[in-house]
């Protein structure tokens, strides 16, 4: 569902449903339900592309997030969660290279500020591999910048199974019980986060939130009002958190 959901706001979903209409007017050259459906189509898209009407959209995900400090923190023995958010392979003629998204490099530094905060906490990095031949899995993508950011080696473990939440939440689990944690630091979009904590919650774990600076919140004011390919991402994400939502409770997984 949610793929179809991101096919129908790309940019070929778009060029689609143009194509659809203008058929239509060629056909029904008198409808004017032709051209209702091209307005409200040009409507939606437009919407969909800007940040600032995405974000209001959002808001019933975000409510209640927000940044960790301290006196969130969790009852030791706890553990940092880096939850995915997508990761990209390049290939070379010898070798490869993963590459972050911006979601998933904000993650990565709200997890390494965490650490920082917590002083000596296990950090999970969390994500299997893209669909696709030799890709490399987003742990080890993380994992990788996170030693940039001068996270020692021998604190990060690697959960490198999982392809959606509740994948995360499950093997986490397994990893920490073996290590006797119960308690963890949920690193993740604000959007995300609902569903992730909740998700983990469920598993048994006592999870607090620690929200990561949106990196289309750090853009000149004045493109939160334009539309943008990054928006439209955003909002992709968006309806895919609220289908999430439904589709776990519809599910029991939270």
């Amino acid at each position: 569902m949610s793929e179809l959901i991101s096919a129908l706001l790309s940019i070929d979903g778009l060029l689609i449903g143009l194509a659809c209409g203008i058929a239509w007017l060629w056909i029904a050259s008198r409808s004017r339900a032709a051209r209702w459906a091209l307005t409200g189509l040009l409507i939606v898209y437009l919407s969909l592309s800007v940040h600032a009407i995405a974000r209001v959209i959002s808001a019933p995900l975000r409510h209640g997030f927000h940044s960790f400090s301290m006196s969130d923190a969790p009852p030791a023995p706890r553990a940092i969660v880096v939850l995915g958010a997508g990761a990209r392979t390049v290939h070379g003629r010898t070798q490869m290279l993963g590459v972050l998204t911006l979601d998933g490099a904000a993650r990565v530094l709200e997890a390494a500020r965490v650490y920082r905060l917590l002083e000596g906490t296990w950090i999970v990095s969390s994500g299997g591999p893209p669909e696709g031949l030799a890709m490399l899995p987003e742990s080890d993508v993380m994992r990788q910048a996170l030693l940039q950011l001068g996270i020692p080696d021998s604190m990060i473990l690697l959960e490198s199974e999982s392809k959606v939440t509740r994948d995360e939440a499950i093997v986490t689990a397994q990893i920490l019980g073996q290590r006797g944690i119960t308690s963890c630091v949920v690193v993740t979009s604000d959007i995300h986060m609902r569903r992730a904590l909740a998700t983990f919650r469920r598993v048994g774990l006592h999870a607090v939130p620690a929200i990561v600076v949106n990196p289309i919140s750090m853009e000149h004011p004045s493109r939160r009002w334009v539309p943008t390919q990054q928006a439209v991402e955003f909002s992709q994400e968006v309806i895919h958190e609220y289908i999430g939502l439904a589709w776990y409770r519809l599910r029991g997984w939270i």
